[in-house]
């Protein structure tokens, strides 16, 4: 058994869907999609905990910690955010048998009172994000509508843009879809998410939903569209808050169109989720 699906094993005691976010690259829009998935099921009625496993950057640590200035003030729902110490340890064994025993101790920790975990993963390769994409019931992978984030997924032909094989990333998840079969039988439901896409339908746009289709069928994920390229997502960051957090009364006072188109993306995307007992 590998050690991915020995931690999965240790922490099968209950059953919230976990939703794991990541890729491993930045600027890909992680941090936000987690963080409003987080508040759409927060402000649905369900318990969330939530997991940071960039320890170094903590970007949805940071914006959940911004939410707490919130608490006491207006009635804004907070997750269960369990934080993540960094390991320093020289002898990569030592450090990640450490990382291991505290992936283990959160996620036991999150099951016990929740509905759902969102965890947010780093946008390099490592060990903690490895257990997080294992531990997968959903696992969302932003894109940029980009064959640069595109290289994310597969390997393409530079000549014909023909689809040569999958990328280090993709064989990533392949593997800790065996590791999540092994450990409990579970599957992983894999969902391609396009960020950042633009209002215009250009041909560089066309040209990548169609590699994306060809693919998804090749790596077995389904696709959503996600968030646009809207201001909005980013500078309400160190509030600590989503549109969705706005009362009935703020939305209609204050809220453009474009920000009532930005409300709907959100709705729209966990939607397309399918997420079990959630209906948006």
């Amino acid at each position: 058994m590998s050690e991915q699906a020995e931690a999965l094993t240790d922490t099968a005691t209950r059953s919230p869907h976990i939703i794991v976010v990541g890729n491993e690259k930045g600027g890909s829009g992680k941090t936000t999609t987690a963080m409003h998935v987080t508040a759409a099921l927060l402000n649905e009625g369900f318990r969330v905990g939530t997991m940071d496993l960039d320890v170094r950057q903590r970007s949805l640590s940071r914006y959940i910690e911004n939410r707490k200035i919130w608490v006491g003030r207006r009635a804004v729902a907070m997750p269960e955010h369990y934080p993540l110490e960094e390991f320093n340890y020289n002898d990569l064994s030592l450090r990640q048998r450490a990382e291991q025993e505290q992936f283990v101790a959160a996620m036991t920790h999150l099951r016990a009172g929740n509905d759902f975990i969102v965890v947010d993963s780093p946008g390099t390769d490592s060990y903690l994000s490895r257990l997080g994409h294992a531990a997968a019931d959903t696992l969302i992978t932003p894109i940029n509508e980009s064959f640069v984030d595109f290289d994310l997924l597969a390997i393409v032909d530079p000549d014909d843009l023909s689809i040569t094989g999958p990328s280090i990333y993709s064989e990533m998840v392949w593997s800790c879809r065996k590791a999540r079969a092994q450990a409990d039988g579970g599957s992983i439901d894999w969902i391609v998410v396009r960020n950042r896409t633009s209002h215009i339908h250009a041909k560089n746009r066309q040209r990548v939903e169609t590699a994306l289709d060809q693919l998804a069928h090749r790596l077995g994920f389904r696709q959503a569209t996600g968030l646009s390229e809207r201001v909005i997502f980013r500078e309400m960051y160190p509030a600590g808050i989503t549109l969705l957090d706005l009362t009935d009364e703020e939305a209609n006072t204050n809220l453009t169109m474009s920000h009532v188109a930005a409300r709907a993306e959100v709705r729209a995307l966990v939607s397309a989720l399918n997420l079990p007992g959630v209906a948006l």
